[in-house]
Formats: C-alpha cells, structure tokens, sequence
C-alpha cells in the first residue's frame, strides 16, 4: 500500500507568509495609484446624473456632492462642480458656491452702503480715486451675520486659509460700461501690508448673472484662451485673456502668490465693462497673516 504524501505545515506556512509579502505591498501600490487617478481628474467615477458635464481647460474634471456650507438640505442641493482654469495663475472655478438666497441677501445690506471704488496709491499706500476702476462698492464687517459668517467659514475650510486672516467681505456693483483695468490685488507698498501681511489668494463671488459683458479677465495666464466652452459668448475685452463669464452663486478662487510664497505677476487680472446688465460680486482677500483692520 502507498504511503501518504507527508506536508510539513510549518513548510506551507513560510510559503503563504512569503507570498502575502509579495501580493499586500502590491495591492497597496494599486490602489494608491488608482486614488491619485481619481483625485487628479485622470480617472472618474460613474455619473448617473443626465447633467451635461462642463468641459474645462486641461479636461480635468471634478465632481462632488460634498456640501460647501450654507444650510443646504444634502437632498436638495445642486451639484457642485470644481474646474481647474489655470495652474499659471493658479485658477479655479466653483460653480455653485452661493446660493440665490445668499448672493440677494449680501446684495441687500451692501446696497445702503454703497461707494465709489477706490484704488491703494502705489507710492503712499492710501485710497485714491482712479479711471482704472470704475464701480461702487463698500466693506461688510468680518462676522456681520450670520450668513456673512457661514461664507467666510465655508471659504476658510476651501482655502486653509484660517477666517482671521481675511479682510472683510467687499461688495461690488458694476453699471453698464463700468470696469477694473488689469492689476493686481498684492500690494507693492509697506503701509498695505503692515496689517497681515501681503494678500496670498482672492475668492470672487458673483452675486448676479450679467447679459453681456463683465467677464473677469487674465491676460497673462499661460493657457490656450480658445479653448473655454464660453469662448463665442465673450466680449470683445474678454478675449484678451483667459476669461470666466459671471453666474450667479459662482466663485473663482485664484493666487496672487506662488507656492514658494513669492509674488505671480501671471495674477494679473482685470473687469471688462458691464455691456447689457448689471454685475454684482462680493471679494474676499485672503492674507499671509492675521488681518486686524
């Protein structure tokens, strides 16, 4: 009678030992590579929604459901949709981030307080009136509601930048043919940057649609202008750059200083004149430090 072939167990333990060393290091690469796909854009999860996607420039595209903030019921809200317009600047467009009942409410307690805009003086530091920028607007106080205060959090937990270090939300009101030539919102003088520091990145929110006209522009960033689904709607300003036209409850977060912490010129941006419409914003000014003023 044949003998039965004789398994040493410890034998097939160092066997299943060896070769779990070799399969978990490698499924933890996969799937550390399939999480940077998906962050990146590269990769993309199933949509269910019958919501055209909008296409942006580097056709990276990023959805969530995630909540902004802002006393949105998770059922009812819409749809969030985050585009990367630019890396030179860095842009990025948020559409949805205000809801129709928040934009009208900023709207409401600005309109009082309204004033003609101002630039700083690039020598004293001081506001001056200027034909570069043309609108009215006027500072809400940090913390002034609490829907002020729901913005200004939801803005914080987008940026990392920490709530003290903004300065209070500006309002802003163009009129057919108003507008803000190019600049930029880093300072050059020592008295804008006494308080907090130099100004690191920009929330604007659009607070109104506009019929025609209005577009923010960058005409330095290093992008193809063409390429933007919005391009044929531009004005003729508009096409001078990479252009985002205003929609109500959208947000355009962009950085007027590069990683390193140095100033980027390629920040250079503008609005083109209000043609058919009005255009109501609100801006938030994100600084390197607390910002006491």
């Amino acid at each position: 009678m044949a003998k039965a072939k004789y398994t040493n167990p410890r034998a097939q333990l160092k066997k299943w030992i060896s070769l779990n060393k070799l399969l978990l290091p490698t499924l933890l690469i996969f799937t550390i590579v399939l999480l940077v796909l998906l962050s990146i854009g590269v990769l993309n999860l199933p949509i269910t929604s019958n919501d055209s996607p909008i296409k942006d420039l580097g056709a990276v595209r990023r959805r969530t459901s995630q909540s902004f903030g802002g006393g949105y019921d998770l059922v009812e809200q819409k749809k969030k949709l985050i585009e990367i317009l630019s890396w030179k600047p860095r842009v990025f467009l948020y559409h949805n981030f205000l809801s129709k009942e928040e934009c009208e409410h900023l709207i409401n307690i600005a309109k009082p307080h309204m004033e003609k805009s101002q630039v700083a003086d690039s020598n004293t530091g001081k506001s001056i009136d200027s034909s570069d920028r043309t609108s009215s607007g006027t500072f809400l106080s940090r913390g002034l509601d609490k829907i002020v205060q729901s913005i200004e959090k939801r803005i914080a937990d987008l940026t990392f930048v920490p709530i003290e270090n903004g300065e209070g939300l500006q309002v802003l009101h163009y009129e057919v043919g108003q507008k803000y030539e190019p600049h930029f919102d880093y300072f050059l003088d020592k008295v804008n940057t006494k308080d907090g520091n130099h100004r690191l990145a920009t929330v604007l929110m659009y607070l109104s649609d506009v019929e025609e006209g209005g577009e923010t522009v960058f005409p330095d960033a290093n992008v193809s202008f063409s390429s933007v689904p919005w391009q044929n709607d531009l004005s003729k300003c508009a096409k001078n750059g990479l252009a985002v036209k205003p929609k109500m409850g959208d947000a355009v977060l962009f950085w007027s200083m590069k990683p390193d912490l140095t100033l980027d010129p390629s920040s250079l941006h503008g609005s083109c004149p209000v043609i058919r419409g009005n255009k109501w914003a609100s801006a938030k000014w994100l600084r390197l430090g607390v910002f006491n003023d």
